[in-house]
């Protein structure tokens, strides 16, 4: 039977046992009113830790951790902070690994955090702004705690039914939103070369974020666009208002736009609401490669944070700092490289740090994200260099040229290694 408590009634000791592990809800889809019970109660429980992929709603800092341990895919959004205090526990997995992770055990989850909207006439709670790990989470948990805010949209794909739910908290609260960053002049060139492979009929995957956003705007003149994407953005909803996304010409989800997170404003949440042209899917449909395989002009657009010379990508750490994570590009990148007249862009700008690092590199400063024999085309503000089936020589030649020119002698001597003995 579950209960249903107001947000001032909630006494997580009443709920949680010390020691429990406990599997939160990302981005959008935080349910902020239980971290914030969680960061002001979690000391009196003790031995609590806490798992999230990504968080954008601030109340994860590192003197909230003090109350509980940390953990996480990857440094993305508030998590940097935490990262860089050392507070956060790094889990090295892809986005569509976390999932059977929590149901094999390895990732632990005796409770878990999640939020939805509020039940329609069926009885079904929609999972709202976030599917990708949930139903994994709800699935292992021993306790179901359900943040209930009537400001979540209903969107079609996954749901929760009251069964499920051990204690339904109830809130009137904005989501947590995530505005786009304005695209600079170094955005929206590196935009221009990524938008030059993406041709009528196209399937999208894209990050959120200037470039992506850039990209998109520059798609209005594209014909029969489809999604197929491990989050979406704002950018989708002028992209379907003007006509150019219908999905139209998909081999499988036609007239249906597939993602497994909505990360934006209040713009994108009303544009889903209720839209059976949005399906929100586990990363076990929007991640799969057997699904990913049936899709002919995917395009998938991803970031980094450095290339080397022969095309392998970090996207995780530079340096000492852990900045970013694993996410779901390699998923993706391997599948756009092999889909029948698709893509796979890595972009990113040519340096860093106002100009003074270059981020086409001789050699990483991090880990390997995505292997070089996966990488296809890697886009900077000065071009792209199309690596699939090229040489590691020649690799080393089409990188340079795209980075800046400040550092293309520099690179051009390390390269010489390469070049002459091949390898």
């Amino acid at each position: 039977m579950t209960v249903v408590l107001a947000a001032g009634e909630l006494d997580l000791r009443e709920i949680l046992r010390p020691g429990d592990r406990i599997v939160v809800g990302q981005a959008c889809g935080e349910p902020p009113t239980l971290i914030e019970a969680l960061i002001a109660q979690g000391g009196e429980i003790g031995g609590l830790s806490v798992f999230i992929a990504t968080s954008f709603s601030g109340l994860f800092t590192p003197a909230a951790t003090d109350s509980f341990a940390l953990s996480s895919m990857g440094a993305v959004g508030a998590l940097r902070a935490v990262s860089k205090a050392h507070r956060l526990g790094i889990v090295p997995c892809h986005v569509s690994r976390v999932g059977p992770l929590i149901e094999a055990g390895i990732l632990g989850c005796d409770v878990a955090f999640v939020q939805v909207s509020p039940a329609d006439a069926d009885g079904r709670h929609s999972l709202g702004l976030i599917s990708d790990y949930v139903r994994a989470a709800v699935g292992a948990a021993r306790v179901v705690v359900a943040e209930v805010n009537d400001q979540v949209p209903y969107t079609f794909g996954e749901w929760l039914v009251a069964d499920e739910i051990d204690c339904a908290v109830t809130v009137s609260r904005p989501p947590v939103q995530v505005a786009a960053p304005a695209a600079g002049p170094v955005d929206q060139a590196i935009a221009a070369h990524a938008a030059a492979y993406i041709e009528d009929g196209a399937v999208l995957q894209t990050g959120v974020g200037a470039v992506p956003d850039a990209i998109l705007r520059l798609l209005h003149d594209r014909t029969d666009l489809g999604v197929h994407s491990g989050m979406i953005g704002d950018g989708l909803v002028d992209l379907v208002a003007a006509g150019v996304i219908t999905n139209a010409r998909k081999e499988i989800d036609r007239g249906v736009s597939i993602t497994g997170a909505l990360i934006g404003t209040e713009r994108l949440f009303r544009f889903a609401d209720r839209n059976r042209a949005v399906r929100m899917c586990p990363t076990g449909y929007t991640h799969d490669a057997a699904v990913l395989a049936r899709l002919e002009r995917l395009v998938t657009v991803n970031s980094a944070l450095e290339v080397d010379l022969t095309g392998q990508v970090n996207a995780e750490q530079s340096g000492a700092a852990y900045l970013g994570g694993t996410g779901g590009q390699v998923d993706f990148v391997r599948a756009g490289a092999r889909s029948p007249g698709g893509h796979a862009i890595i972009a990113l700008p040519a340096t860093a740090k106002g100009g003074t690092v270059s981020r086409i590199t001789a050699a990483l400063s991090g880990p390997v994200t995505t292997a070089r024999s996966d990488v296809d085309v890697v886009v900077t503000e000065f071009g792209a260099a199309e690596l699939t089936g090229q040489t590691l020589a020649e690799r080393t030649r089409r990188l340079i040229a795209v980075a800046h020119p400040d550092f293309r002698d520099e690179l051009d001597r390390a390269a010489d290694v390469v070049r002459r003995r091949g390898f």
